[in-house]
Parts: C-alpha cells; structure tokens; sequence
C-alpha cells in the first residue's frame, strides 16, 4: 500500500473559522437568560410563602400551647389569640386570622386555627394565589 503526501497529512480548519462562532456563546445566553431570571423569582417567591407558612404554624402551635395554661385567665380566648400574632410578628397583622375553640373545661381540646393570604407573582403577574392555614389541638391542662 503506498501512502501519498495527500493521506498523511490532516486537513486544518481555517482560524477564521472559530472566530465566526465567537457571538454564538452570547446570543444564546441573551436567549437564556430571561427563563434563568424568571426560575430565579419564582424560587425566592416560594421561599417566602415557605417562610410564611412556617411561620404561621409556628404561631398557631405557639397560641394552643398558651390556651392550655390560660384556661383560668379572665379570657382565655384573647390571651389565645394574641400568643399566635405576637409568634408571628413578622407577618401582616390585619391579614392573620386567628380562630380559637373550646369548651375551657380541663381534659377537654383547645383548637387553634391561624390563616393568611398568599399570592405568587412574577414580573407583576399573580400566578397563583390562596390562604395558608395551620390548626392545632392539645387538650387543656
């Protein structure tokens, strides 16, 4: 087998080759760049209806902890209700809803029930919205 000068050698790829791909690089990004910015809202949209959820569960444990021990307490129901919105201090007061029931009687269930809105928004359009609620029972002590 004879070999000629044209099979020993490898072909060369041009230079001005690379250079005509160097925009690629950034118009894709320029394309990727608005859906990686909207992921990014979008997660530190759901941290903080996280953050309120776990807050107001927090709160709701809180108040039915201090119903348990407040039975004899002038009004019970108020001392109830203001445990729950002084645990969620971080959240808007005029929007938390606080609901407490029972009877008062010792051995017999506290509910405390605690809701607040949400709402999702990305760029100024509301893509989901609702109330959070938490409830929680314990008997009185």
């Amino acid at each position: 087998m004879k070999f000629t000068s044209e099979t020993k050698t490898m072909k060369r790829v041009p230079r001005h080759t690379y250079r005509n791909e160097r925009g690629q690089t950034l118009t894709e990004f320029a394309m990727i760049l608005p859906i990686l910015l909207l992921l990014l809202f979008a997660i530190v949209q759901l941290g903080i209806v996280f953050n309120h959820y776990v807050t107001l569960t927090d709160a709701a444990r809180a108040g039915a902890r201090k119903a348990v021990v407040s039975r004899q307490a002038a009004s019970p129901a108020s001392v109830t209700t203001t445990a729950v919105r002084n645990s969620a201090a971080n959240l808007d007061q005029s929007k938390l809803g606080v609901t407490v029931s029972s009877t008062w009687t010792q051995g017999e269930d506290v509910t405390v029930s605690a809701t607040y809105p949400y709402e999702i928004s990305l760029l100024g359009i509301v893509v989901k919205s609702g109330t959070l609620r938490s409830q929680t029972t314990e008997r009185i002590e």
